[in-house]
């Protein structure tokens, strides 16, 4: 009794289980708990908290741990394996098997039964292979080697896009960062606007409105500074995930002022996009499937025509048996047949028609993609030459007006603290001076983001990156 009780029992005790009811979420114990963590084990990888690194060490780091390259590896080396499966056709198949029997009886000799013993001892072979097929097994191969191709080239576009994604996240951080910086020196601005103003006040040169400005002034350069201390530590969050870490780990990047900053573009935009059409892995990859698309027409058609095999069972036999009154007796021999097939399909209502029908189209749109992703192509390097040049000339703009801001507010204290100018003068060229600041960060990296996003257009940021063969 107590066997068929645990029996009762077994299934929820050593079993998932549904949920108990639909107003609560299912809460995992025991088993499930460790399956449910395992994949997030990754994540404990930590940076060097006392390392400054720079662009192309986080990119490396990133290709390392960042899990996305490891899933497209493995779907490259799994086409490959699909590859070595589809030319193994090439080779013919053979199969062994040894068998053995005793089988005793009785048999009817005359008018008498005579207990008959036989043993038998063989070993069959089986051998099979396709000698034509009319172009579908050549198809077949081409078609995994296609795969095969495509798969690397979506491999290689996964690591231009972490590329990418690496560099926008750390040009956004260098962007907060120089934030961040800034809003500290407008706060020091401000602050000495307040000085400024109460020290007038206590020798009678100006009033308490004018203090309670500076005051306020100083406040709104505050809470500015809080904010972008606020972004900063967001963007680090955002460039540990693009590099495969957790967000809470301590990460120090080189500061935006020992960035070398771009001069010019180097090339001209027909150079730009004609590199893209020739080197970017995604516009491969569809090339290649225009490939896989064909040699699945060739494969279909392949199923008009007949396949010619050819088999071979050669089986060597050992055979031992008596009969009661005779002598044991034995004998070996080699026994098997040999065929050559023809196999033609003549009607099979028009699948094969259709089926070659549908490979057709299969590589007509292939084609068609590949046209569009070209255009689509040649406009996004259109799109993102024209911005980062756009780029390089805020760049200039932002460095002359940071320039004459500084020169200002200089002006407009000094004559401030002289007598001859107002406090709203003051706080002018102060909250001009600060949007300044905001403004040359803001160029400066938008020119460097502008930079990547063109490399990762035309696809040279790939072609410029050393990697192993391991992701």
């Amino acid at each position: 009794m107590w066997l068929v009780g645990l029996l009762l029992v077994a299934p929820p005790a050593f079993g998932q289980s549904a949920p108990l009811a639909p107003n609560r979420p299912w809460i995992p114990t025991g088993d499930e708990r460790p399956i449910l963590a395992e994949p997030w084990r990754d994540l404990a990888f930590r940076f060097d908290a006392a390392k400054i690194y720079s662009l192309a060490e986080l990119i490396d780091l990133a290709q390392r741990h960042n899990p996305d390259t490891r899933v497209a590896w493995e779907r490259a080396r799994a086409q490959a394996a699909a590859l070595g499966v589809a030319r193994s056709e090439l080779y013919p198949t053979l199969t062994a098997a040894a068998l053995a029997r005793a089988n005793r009886s009785e048999v009817l000799v005359e008018n008498a039964f005579l207990r008959e013993d036989i043993r038998s001892a063989t070993l069959a072979f089986d051998l099979t292979y396709m000698l034509f097929d009319f172009g579908g097994r050549a198809g077949r191969i081409d078609g995994a080697r296609a795969n095969t191709l495509a798969a690397t080239f979506a491999f290689n576009d996964t690591h231009r896009k972490i590329i990418f994604q690496v560099s926008d996240a750390y040009y956004r951080l260098l962007n907060a960062s120089g934030q961040e910086d800034a809003a500290r020196a407008s706060l020091a601005n401000a602050e000495a606007v307040q000085h400024a103003a109460e020290e007038r006040l206590k020798n009678g040169l100006a009033t308490l409105p004018d203090v309670l400005e500076a005051r306020s002034a100083a406040a709104q350069a505050d809470y500015e500074l809080q904010a972008a201390l606020g972004t900063t530590e967001i963007a680090v969050g955002d460039l540990a995930m693009a590099l495969g870490a957790l967000p809470s780990t301590a990460l120090q990047v080189q500061p935006l002022s020992e960035v070398l900053q771009p001069d010019s573009v180097g090339t001209t935009v027909d150079e730009a996009i004609n590199r893209a059409c020739a080197q970017r892995p995604d516009l491969m990859q569809q090339l290649a499937e225009i490939r896989s698309a064909d040699a699945r027409v060739k494969e279909t058609r392949s199923a008009f025509y007949p396949t010619l095999n050819v088999r071979v069972q050669p089986g060597p036999q050992l055979l031992r048996g008596v009969q009661r009154t005779f002598q044991w007796t034995h004998t070996d021999a080699v026994v098997g047949w040999a065929g050559v097939s023809l196999d033609w399909t003549v009607f099979d209502g028009g699948a094969r028609g259709r089926a070659l029908a549908e490979a057709q189209a299969d590589a007509a749109a292939a084609r068609a993609g590949a046209a569009s992703a070209r255009d689509q192509i040649a406009n996004h390097v259109w799109r993102a030459y024209s911005e980062f040049t756009t780029a390089l000339r805020r760049r200039r703009a932002a460095s002359a007006l940071l320039d004459s801001a500084g020169q200002s507010y200089a002006a407009a204290l000094e004559s401030y603290n002289l007598g001859v100018r107002s406090l709203l003068d003051v706080t002018a060229a102060q909250r001009t001076l600060a949007e300044a600041r905001s403004a040359d960060v803001m160029a400066r990296t938008q020119t460097l983001s502008a930079l990547a996003n063109l490399a990762f257009q035309t696809g040279d940021s790939i072609q410029s990156t050393t990697r192993s063969p391991r992701p």
